[in-house]
């Protein structure tokens, strides 16, 4: 798994920030297995086009044996999405829906070379993975079941506050990062051309995801360092640690 990170950079206020998911959700769904990684020190500078049509690639070899819905992966998601109550084929996990328009369009439009790279690990892995700028986070992202009181920011600058019991990814600000839990980040955390340091998260729930997501997490920690020279920290929770600390002086730890 990747180690700790080279950088230096500051988050603001210097202080430690930490992901984890909530005991509910460990206990509704126990087949749960997450990565995350912290990165410090990205630019919007350098091309991702190589690394993105080796993924890309991986990406037709799989959709030519049949369509995203098929895939183990989409298929742990789509069950997941129905247990929350949501029309598997109206919301869909971030992975699936990327492979969708990737099989419609062949190709996915660029946004930044983090996000870029990500997508495109995504799309071979069927998974969902999110990226995060950590500078719009308050004091740590925990996904758990909404309150009612959270509010989201879409990217057409319009507020929504998500239902009661839905899965969010929420903040001490009450701010929702992430609604239908993979379904759509917000654009509140959303990385722009300025970003320095994000969190990657990366979830599944198939069969085969305790091998999978550790795999997943080192080629794109591989492809992070290859594209910036810098190490980033990361590591697999579980529900005896599901907690992954990280800022200016971390490590990741489990509590």
């Amino acid at each position: 798994m990747p180690g700790r990170s080279a950088s230096t950079g500051k988050l603001p206020k210097g202080n430690q920030v930490y992901f984890e998911h909530d005991a509910a959700i460990w206990r509704d769904f126990p087949a749960l297995v997450p990565g995350v990684l912290f990165v410090d020190g990205v630019t919007a500078s350098v091309s991702a086009d190589a690394q993105i049509d080796i993924f890309n690639r991986r990406a037709v070899a799989r959709l030519e044996r049949g369509t995203e819905s098929e895939l183990p992966e989409i298929q742990a998601w789509r069950r997941a999405f129905a247990a929350m109550g949501l029309k598997p084929t109206q919301y869909r996990c971030a992975s699936e829906s990327l492979l969708r328009r990737f099989r419609k369009e062949g190709q996915l439009p660029r946004l930044h070379p983090l996000v870029d790279i990500c997508n495109a690990v995504s799309l071979a892995h069927a998974t969902p993975i999110a990226v995060f700028d950590v500078a719009n986070i308050s004091s740590y992202v925990r996904v758990r079941y909404a309150t009612g009181d959270e509010q989201y920011l879409t990217f057409s600058g319009e507020t929504e506050r998500p239902a009661a019991g839905e899965v969010i990814f929420a903040d001490e600000a009450m701010q929702a990062h992430a609604r239908r839990w993979t379904n759509r980040q917000s654009a509140l955390s959303a990385v722009r051309d300025a970003t320095t340091a994000a969190l990657i998260v990366a979830e599944a729930l198939h069969a085969s995801a305790a091998t999978d997501i550790p795999e997943l997490m080192e080629t794109i920690a591989n492809e992070l360092e290859a594209l910036w020279s810098i190490r980033p920290a990361g590591t697999v929770l579980t529900p005896d640690s599901p907690r992954f600390s990280f800022g200016t002086e971390f490590a990741p730890h489990g509590h």
